[in-house]
């Protein structure tokens, strides 16, 4: 049976403050561990007014706050904009404050612009070290060494497990060779889905961290009490997809009637090519979607997006798709 995760945004709307988004963030966290999610996630963004998560392990130690089982993590980090130690300190911190709940997720993209990643004292070179900036990182969370030169306090020992993500088959490949767990990003770069799914599971090394593969899909679903409703919902998504082909990165804005009076038809067909793996439906639809998708791509475990400009309307989507899917919290 897959496992159901949720991947947060922690979006800025118009009508709300940076600090709204971030409890709001805690009460999704708290609320998703009442209906039995596995996990909670958030990303790395920069220099993107409508979201609130650029200080991801923050954001974390907040959630992880305001919750008490659910884990809690990144998905993800991104490894080249920092020095692993720096990541292995925050994370190591966080897994002695929420010890056996901190997830760890690495992505090789910077996650912004050019501009941002110089203001970042970054270079786009940086992806070129990746797997060893992983392996880096891994060391610093497994059991100091005697004569150890260079610790990450209080990273060591704490075991902090790491996903590698990715769009393409690049993270694929390194999932396997290492051992990791992975996740794709097909919530908004579905083009290699199927590749990179068997590409990781044929290539799958066990590790002292997996014995074996486990994937983990992204997927956009918006639930409402009618397909009609779900679909209107989604068009907040749809808007904030033309806005970034635009060049515009603004907040989060309430949906609209008819998503065609607001992209182009060049606008139009990109979005949807991005966003071709979406769900959006009453239950029933999203049911019968899941389905579908876990039969195609054998995932062990699914990401979801609900972006949606109202919180009261996305906490009550998650209650429906965790309906749908007969997702239960553990008893006490």
């Amino acid at each position: 049976m897959a496992a159901y995760s949720i991947l947060d945004l922690v979006r800025v709307a118009d009508n709300s403050s940076p600090r709204e988004a971030l409890d709001r963030a805690r009460d999704l966290a708290a609320h998703a561990e009442t209906l039995g999610y596995t996990r909670y996630w958030v990303a790395e963004h920069h220099n993107m007014p409508g979201i609130a998560s650029a200080a991801t392990s923050v954001v974390l130690a907040h959630v992880a706050a305001g919750t008490s089982t659910i884990r809690v993590g990144a998905g993800g980090i991104m490894l080249p904009n920092h020095a692993p130690i720096v990541i292995a300190e925050q994370f190591g911190t966080l897994a002695q404050l929420h010890p056996g709940r901190i997830d760890l997720g690495l992505g090789r993209a910077p996650g912004t612009d050019q501009h941002t990643v110089r203001a970042l004292r970054r270079t786009l070179t940086a992806t070129d070290s990746f797997p060893q900036d992983v392996q880096e990182l891994q060391a610093y969370f497994a059991p100091a060494r005697a004569h150890q030169a260079v610790q990450a306090v209080p990273a060591a020992g704490t075991e902090v497990p790491l996903w590698i993500l990715g769009s393409s088959t690049y993270g694929a490949q390194l999932a396997a060779a290492l051992g990791l767990p992975y996740a794709f990003a097909s919530h908004f770069a579905p083009d290699q889905l199927l590749p990179a799914l068997q590409i990781y599971r044929d290539r799958f090394q066990p590790s002292a961290q997996l014995d074996r593969p486990h994937a983990m899909i992204g997927v956009n679903i918006i639930a409402a009490d009618s397909d009609a409703e779900a679909r209107r919902l989604a068009t907040t998504q749809q808007m904030s997809f033309a806005d970034l082909f635009r060049g515009t990165r603004g907040l989060s804005r309430p949906p609209i009637d008819d998503i065609d009076d607001y992209w182009t038809p060049m606008e139009k067909a990109q979005a949807q090519r991005m966003l071709t793996r979406a769900i959006h439906g009453a239950p029933a639809t999203v049911r019968a979607g899941v389905e579908a998708l876990l039969a195609e791509t054998g995932a062990d475990e699914l990401m979801i997006v609900s972006d949606i400009y109202d919180f009261g309307a996305r906490l009550r989507s998650f209650e429906l798709i965790a309906e749908a899917l007969e997702v239960r919290a553990e008893a006490a």
